[in-house]
Parts: C-alpha cells; structure tokens; sequence
C-alpha cells in the first residue's frame, strides 16, 4: 500500500504528522469513523464495497479520518463518505483528505461530486474546498434513513448536491 506523510498546522495547533493509505481489505474494521460521516450502516452499506477507502493515520498509527470515493460514470466520482475524528475536527485535517482525493482521481475523473445535508456548517466546508452547488434531492433523507437526521439543531430532508472540478490538479 502506498502511503503519504503530511505534516499540517493549522488552527494554531502542534503539527502533527499524518498518513493517508488505501484500505484493501476489511474496510468494515473503520466503521466508527465511517458513522460520523453518514449515521445509518444499512447506507454506508450501499457504497462501502464499490468505493476506493482511505484512511488518515497519525504517528501513532491510530486513524483518525476517513473518505470513501465511487465511480459514478461518465468521468464523475463521488465522495460518499468523510469523517474525522472529533477530537481531531477543525484542524485541517478534512480539507487535506479532500485535497488528497483530488489528486489522486484527477487524472481518472474530470469532476467529483459530493452529497450532504443541508447545514451551514457542512455546505461552508464544502464551498470553502471548491465545491460548487447543482442540485439538490428532495426528500432523500426522509426517504432513505429508518431516523430523522439532525444537524445543528434541525432535520435534515434534502440531499444537496455540489461538483468539484479535477481538471486543475492535473500535471
């Protein structure tokens, strides 16, 4: 497995040195981290086997983020899943693991798509790493989850949709 070492410092924080791999096998084993990103299993079941995962591990070897990436077709991928770990949130951390999958599918993929719900803080996060709004999904989380989602304080119903363009981060 291929891995990189980053060494980041944002946020006025100690800089940490941090490794993003492939994960081959037993990709079920990060489920916890997985769970942060999209809360219902039957869902991360949908895509977990068909989508590339990788793993952000500190020195320590401990992992503390998560991206699951698809092939939707048509020079599009998806990231359908990203978490990092609480104690490891709003240090950059995220944006690098995005960072990461664009330049490992840019040359595969003209564009990558994300979906989340619609609140503030997530729809920043994504505006703020270059991604752009399409469209959105009524009723998808109404629809698809056996729970009413909540996020900052209030329900989530639909699916919002933003693309990223890949074709910068090609040589």
């Amino acid at each position: 497995m291929s891995y990189r070492w980053y060494t980041l410092n944002y946020n006025n924080h100690q800089s940490n040195s941090m490794k993003i791999e492939k994960i081959q096998t037993g990709k079920r084993r990060y489920m916890d981290l997985l769970l942060l990103g999209d809360e219902q299993e039957s869902m991360i079941d949908r895509y977990l086997d068909r989508g590339d995962v990788f793993v952000m591990s500190n020195e320590n070897e401990k992992a503390i983020g998560i991206a699951v990436v698809t092939d939707e077709g048509n020079e599009v991928c998806e990231l359908k899943n990203i978490a990092v770990a609480l104690e490891y949130q709003r240090n950059g951390y995220g944006r690098e693991m995005i960072e990461h999958m664009c330049r490992i599918y840019c040359n595969r993929f003209s564009s990558m798509t994300v979906g989340t719900g619609d609140s503030i803080q997530t729809v920043s996060f994504y505006k703020n790493c270059g991604f752009m709004y399409t469209h959105s999904i009524p009723d998808f989380f109404i629809a698809n989850y056996d729970h009413t989602i909540i996020e900052e304080g209030k329900p989530l119903k639909d699916m919002l949709y933003f693309r990223k363009s890949l074709t910068s981060y090609r040589p």
